[in-house]
Parts: C-alpha cells; sequence; structure tokens
C-alpha cells in the first residue's frame, strides 16, 4: 500500500471513528434523558429513536465498507479478474 493510500484510510478510519464516537454521545444522552424522564425506555418515531435507527444502519454501512470490502479486497478481486481467461464468444 503505498503512503497515499494509507493517509486516505487513516482519514476515513478517523472519520469512522468520530461519527462513532457521537454517535454513542448522543444515544446516552437520548436514551438517558428518557430514562430520567419516564423511568423507561420506550421506541417511538418523534423522540430521536428512528433518527439513530437510520444513523446506526449508516454507520453499520461505513463499517463494512472500511473493514470488509477494503482496498486490498478490491485489488485482489480486480487481479482475479484480470486473470481470468476471457473466450471470444463464437457465432
Amino acid at each position: 500500500m503505498e503512503y497515499n493510500q494509507a493517509y486516505e484510510r487513516v482519514n476515513q478510519l478517523k472519520k469512522f471513528y468520530k461519527s462513532l464516537l457521537w454517535f454513542g454521545i448522543i444515544t446516552v444522552f437520548v436514551f438517558g434523558n428518557k430514562l430520567f424522564k419516564d423511568g423507561e425506555i420506550k421506541i417511538s418515531f418523534f423522540s430521536g429513536s428512528i433518527f439513530l435507527m437510520v444513523w446506526a444502519i449508516i454507520l453499520t454501512i461505513k463499517a463494512v465498507k472500511l473493514f470488509i470490502f477494503n482496498s486490498e479486497w478490491e485489488r485482489k478481486t480486480l487481479e482475479d479478474e484480470l486473470k481470468k481467461d476471457k473466450k471470444p464468444i463464437n457465432f
């Protein structure tokens, strides 16, 4: 991995971990506020739960892209496709 790719990957990881930290802080605030006020946690559309659910889905997608489908996987798949023997189509 060359320097520019490594630098970009570190930036992506940094942004992901920052988003994860903010998600945790906001989640504790939202659910802590509900727990403090009502004594229980209820998931409702207007109380921020849907917002947190959408945010969690986005973070999950980012995590999959960063940790599962990373540049090594992409490079390896590209090399595998280039190595395949392409046969001409006969009519």
